[in-house]
């Protein structure tokens, strides 16, 4: 049995039904129990199509997952001039949020899909994406990425588009084995104060427990002050998984 505590965490989860493909929703599944496990209580807001920018004011931690072409068109014809500072302010605030694939590209200045054509972003990360074609290679397979947050970090990538950072943005992490942003700078991902944008489908969460600890550790202390610490998690399981990972990709090379 759970137990209660003064602390309550609201989980804003954009465009569930559009944004969540390959195995993104295993992210959501734990950053809640390892919030539960903690005894923080969770609330889980879906923020679909048409949602209403008010809620956003009480959200203490954003996700976003990946998606096809089509399906951030959709998003980016959602996302009016009032939602887009709506956010931009939450992440300039230090709302901790982890954007995969295609919301890692949907947060940069735009996207060029395979076609050509130009997805508007938002702005909110000094990034942009440009597909090279549909008869160009993939970025596809399992990546290994070492980072401040959590090192090494691994992962499953699978994605077109080939993202450059501007000068202003640093990368999540650094490629050790694997394709990242681009195939060529070895960069992987983008972190701007607490929010971190990626590649890594798989879901990220389950095997790298960090990151999610990280996200969920800034989410308290922007809401309840520097003094809330976390206590630690067994996480034999979790490192299981991760290193066997690690293992499989080196048995390869």
């Amino acid at each position: 049995m759970i137990q209660d505590t003064k602390y309550k965490l609201t989980i804003g989860w954009l465009y569930p039904e559009l944004m969540s493909t390959y195995g993104d929703r295993g992210n959501i599944n734990v950053l809640t129990k390892r919030c539960e496990w903690r005894g923080i209580r969770v609330d889980i807001l879906n923020l679909s199509v048409g949602f209403d920018i008010k809620l956003l004011k009480n959200i203490n931690l954003l996700f976003m997952g990946g998606a096809e072409d089509i399906q951030q068109q959709i998003v980016a014809k959602d996302f009016t001039v009032q939602k887009i500072k709506a956010l931009k302010k939450k992440v300039e605030d230090g709302t901790p949020g982890l954007y995969i694939c295609g919301a890692l590209q949907f947060l940069g200045k735009y996207y060029k899909d395979a076609s050509g054509t130009k997805i508007k972003g938002l702005g909110i990360f000094d990034l942009h994406t440009e597909h090279p074609g549909a008869y160009t290679k993939r970025f596809i397979g399992n990546i290994v990425t070492r980072s401040d947050l959590a090192s090494p970090i691994v992962g499953f990538e699978n994605h077109g588009g080939r993202t450059c950072l501007g000068d202003n943005l640093k990368p999540f992490g650094m490629v050790i084995k694997g394709f990242g942003n681009n195939g060529g700078d070895k960069t992987e991902g983008a972190i701007y104060k607490n929010s971190i944008g990626t590649y890594l489908h798989g879901p990220i969460l389950p095997k790298n427990p960090q990151i999610a600890d990280f996200l969920i550790s800034k989410a308290l202390i922007l809401k309840y002050g520097a003094g809330v610490k976390i206590k630690k998690l067994e996480d034999s399981l979790e490192k299981k998984a991760h290193d066997y990972i690690l293992q499989k990709i080196a048995s390869f090379e």
